[in-house]
């Protein structure tokens, strides 16, 4: 989403940084030294600015638009390009700096430096005129495009919603509706006069619609003695907004040639003693101080009057005080089905065209439960029964759909439009990503912080502002919470996913795994301790990952997950990896008992474990990693004719590794016959090793006990 949301507006995001690469004292003392045109980043500089005056206007109009659009892509080519050769001019001045610092002959630095700057010099200008060349092309070009400095930033024009709904084109909002319902209608108000609920979410998710349900609502018309319903939007204006709701409360009084306070003043007037519901749809504004000045006639209201706003950021809520957040979420699959069927048949009867239900369902599916894309392209292909059509739709992106016909991009590129510059900076460049790309948070952090997007604080780390930068995106909805959406379960054909979060409240819970059954590959889950009971854990369904190879737990002791997995074990899981499990005294026989078909264990961190299952560890275990777990005294190895790996680190107790009694007639004598490397460090206390010594295949030995 994040590229088509950006479009060319990543340029924009991307000319403060490659400005400030130039104007570095690296760049230009480089320049100066090298002897380099100085002339030729003078000209670079000043054919950016040229460019960058028309961006916004340009981005405007790429959308619709080819070829603005077409001149953006090529001028994206060209800054990249540039911005490579900046900073290979400031690795190179980094490398010859520090050559300088190790050499120690003064005649040698200056014979060193010289010859390596001038081979240097040599490939690095004609890539500079190169580049350069393409540039000052591309930026002849903009005038015949029409594109004008200092146009665009103008909120585009939308139209203003109303409080007016059609029920029946609604799907899947029944639980929202009422949860805000209890609100409105809850005597609780926390000591206040006056109460404010946010209904939050990202654009196109159906926060106007549920808020039109919920103030045309029989109950909540009768609750209160006034209703008001004002449209916002992006321009936070207090005159037209204090007007608008004046309008909306009876009796109606010319407000014409009246400043703001004579507005404020009769509007108190006319709540007063009054429990009233005001509706602020699609707000922007994140400043209290606006808030405070507007909601002051407010407060001559009865106590229980309440105020819904809308809006895609939290921190608009925040700012608002609000008493309760709404956080609304994707619709479900068959309430998404259903939201199509209503816009894209005739009566909704989808059971005449077979065919077409097969190609829908698919295009439903990546709407990714979003209602204004399916509404839209739903009303898109009403009038058209061919299956060719539908086909093409279904192979076009979202983003790719005519904008004259449906309004999912302008809807939705708001959010970034009105970012600030370091936020766009950053979103901007998660456009690199592939589509549907999972990331950590703590990786795009790096990766902000190498492409030197984070601006510097005087009080704060790099990683810190990193971390307020992502949960500014995450937010407004830019970012998806742990970067996958609550209702997981849904991506039943899910193939690939290396973590999973298991949330405290209202995040991920643990049985939405047990739908995945196709998962294959390695999987972390997280944040165990928020598992809420056995039957959550046994809903997970591990037991049928058949596909898993790799499983890594992380949090405290909750192995719940492994309760019912004992019959089923050998048809999936392949690696264990236990990491930081401090409860943790014994190892469950379920992972470890003799049908396990665990080929390796690592266990890490469990700083409690004291003991293995009686008999040792009966399976097919071919690698064996214990490492600071210092409550272990003595490892039991049982029959191995597997294992063939063993490292011990830093268990500071462990005072022996022992095997059964062996016995030729019993095939005991194996257990490591194996056996190709151990490796034991950090173990001070080991004292003994198995009784029947080490046997020839060993081909590595290290020892370091101390």
């Amino acid at each position: 989403m994040a590229e088509a949301l950006v479009g060319g507006s990543f340029l924009s995001a991307f000319f403060k940084v490659l400005f400030d690469r130039i104007a570095s004292r690296e760049v230009i003392d480089f320049f100066r030294g090298a002897k380099l045109d100085g002339g030729l980043l003078e000209k670079l500089e000043i054919t950016l600015l040229s460019v960058s005056a028309v961006l916004e206007d340009a981005e405007e109009k790429e959308v619709t638009m080819a070829p603005v659009k077409a001149w953006l892509d090529k001028m994206k080519d060209a800054v990249y390009d540039a911005e490579q050769i900046m900073d290979e001019i400031a690795t190179e001045a980094l490398r010859c700096k520090l050559d300088a610092e190790f050499q120690t002959s003064a005649s040698k630095v200056r014979h060193f430096i010289s010859g390596s700057r001038n081979s240097f010099v040599k490939e690095i200008e004609p890539k500079i005129k190169e580049v350069l060349d393409r540039l000052e092309y591309l930026a002849k070009q903009k005038d015949l495009m029409g594109l004008k400095e200092g146009v665009g930033g103008k909120p585009s024009e939308k139209l203003p919603t109303t409080s007016l709904v059609e029920e029946s084109g609604i799907c899947g909002r029944d639980e929202n509706k009422e949860a805000i319902i209890d609100l409105l209608l809850s005597d609780d108000t926390n000591g206040k006069k006056i109460s404010v609920i946010a209904v939050v979410g990202m654009g196109g998710i159906g926060k106007t619609t549920l808020a039109q349900l919920v103030y045309n609502d029989e109950r909540v018309r009768e609750h209160f003695d006034v209703e008001a319903w004002v449209c916002v939007s992006e321009e936070f204006d207090l005159f037209k907004i204090t007007k608008s709701i004046l309008d909306a409360v009876p009796p109606s009084a010319t407000c014409d040639n009246k400043d703001l306070n004579w507005l404020q003043v009769k509007l108190r007037e006319k709540l007063a003693g009054k429990k009233f519901l005001l509706v602020l749809d699609d707000v922007w504004n994140k400043k209290y101080a606006d808030w405070e000045l507007l909601s002051n006639p407010f407060e001559s209201g009865a106590p229980g009057s309440k105020v819904i706003v809308t809006t895609r950021d939290n921190d608009v809520a925040s700012a608002m005080r609000a008493s309760a957040s709404h956080q609304l979420k994707e619709l479900s699959e068959e309430d998404c089905w259903s939201l199509f069927t209503k816009h894209a048949f005739h009566d909704g009867n989808s059971v005449l065209h077979l065919r077409l239900q097969e190609l829908g369902r698919q295009i439903v599916e990546k709407c990714k439960g979003l209602p204004l894309a399916i509404k839209t392209i739903g009303a898109l292909l009403r009038s058209k029964l061919d299956i060719e059509e539908w086909d093409r739709i279904l192979r076009s992106e979202l983003w790719d759909l005519p904008v004259d016909e449906t309004n999912i991009l302008p809807a939705l590129r708001l959010s970034y439009k009105y970012l600030p510059p370091p936020l766009k900076h950053c979103f901007a460049y998660c456009s690199i990503f592939p589509k549907d790309c999972i990331f950590r948070k703590e990786q795009v952090i790096l990766l902000w912080m190498a492409e030197g997007f984070l601006q510097q604080s005087n009080n704060k780390t790099m990683g810190e502002v990193g971390e307020e930068y992502f949960c500014a995106l995450v937010s407004r909805s830019l970012f998806q919470q742990s970067v996958m959406p609550v209702q997981m379960g849904r991506l039943k054909y899910l193939e690939t996913l290396t973590k999973f979060i298991v949330g405290e409240h209202n995040g991920s819970r643990i049985e939405e795994l047990g739908k995945l059954a196709n998962l294959r590959g390695s999987l972390e889950i997280s944040e165990l301790q928020n598992v809420a009971s056995p039957r959550d854990a046994s809903n997970a369904s591990m037991k049928d990952k058949r596909h898993l190879k790799k499983l890594v737990l992380d949090g405290m002791l909750q192995l719940l997950l492994f309760q019912r997995v004992k019959k089923r074990t050998a048809k999936w899981n392949a690696e264990l990896t236990m990491e930081g499990f401090d409860a943790l005294e014994s190892l469950p026989e379920e992972i470890v008992g003799y049908n396990s078909c665990l080929q390796e264990l690592k266990i890490k961190n469990c700083s409690s474990l004291a003991s293995f299952p009686r008999g040792g560890l009966h399976s097919s275990l071919g690698k064996l990693e214990l490492i600071y777990c210092d409550s272990l005294r003595s490892v039991p190895l049982g029959f191995f004719p597997k294992l063939y790996n063993i490292s011990i680190e830093g268990c500071r107790n462990l005072e022996s590794i022992t095997v059964p009694e062996q016995h030729e007639d019993d095939g005991t004598m194996n257990f490591n016959s194996c056996l190709q490397e151990l490796r034991i460090k950090g173990c001070s206390s080991l004292v003994s090793l198995p009784r029947g010594g080490l046997r020839s295949a060993l081909k590595i030995l290290r020892s370091k006990i101390v």
